[in-house]
């Protein structure tokens, strides 16, 4: 495989973020950044040009959900690639689960794949060397002080058993 595989083409199973509910609080924030940007204009106000920051820091930071032509997580025979982090090879992953954690009223969903190797030799393809205007943009993965990568589940368009169950019987065929 080659070394310079692009985020874009990985090809295999493909997870998505869920587009209704995602696309609203971002377009809405975007749309506030430029009614504040234009009211700082004519007001002269320098609190109205704050809010403007603020509310285009948010729609900045969440420009990844509303990419539909890249791929966010997913499989193909070679591993479990995850977008801005990298492609695992199959052989490198100890185990996949899925995690129930309480958070406030609400309980959310998170993948953690363990990895049994270094993250340097796990990792087939890296990409988490981004394009300087992608650097504070969200990243879909976390990683914990045991090396095993978090996924939150909960804004994606299937179930996380769904995806758990994809993934667990992937990896079983093809470390095999």
């Amino acid at each position: 495989m080659s070394a310079t595989l692009d985020e874009r083409n990985v090809g295999g199973y493909s997870v998505a973020y869920v587009r209704e509910d995602i696309y609203f609080p971002v377009y809405i924030s975007a749309a506030l950044a430029a009614a504040f940007c234009t009211a700082a204009w004519i007001t002269g106000a320098v609190y109205w040009l704050l809010a403007a920051v603020a509310a285009a820091g948010f729609t900045y930071y969440n420009i990844p959900l509303l990419e539909t032509g890249r791929p966010t997580i997913g499989a193909n025979q070679y591993g479990i690639f995850i977008q801005a982090f990298g492609l695992i090879r199959w052989r490198a992953i100890e185990r996949i689960d899925v995690v129930q954690i309480a958070e406030r009223a609400m309980t959310v969903h998170e993948l953690q794949i363990v990895l049994n190797a270094p993250l340097r030799s796990a990792l087939v393809v890296d990409w988490r060397k981004q394009p300087i205007y992608r650097l504070l943009m969200r990243l879909p993965w976390r990683m914990d002080h045991n090396g095993a990568v978090r996924i939150s589940l909960e804004p994606f368009d299937q179930s996380p058993d769904l995806i758990h169950r994809t993934f667990l019987r992937m990896w079983r065929f093809y470390r095999s």
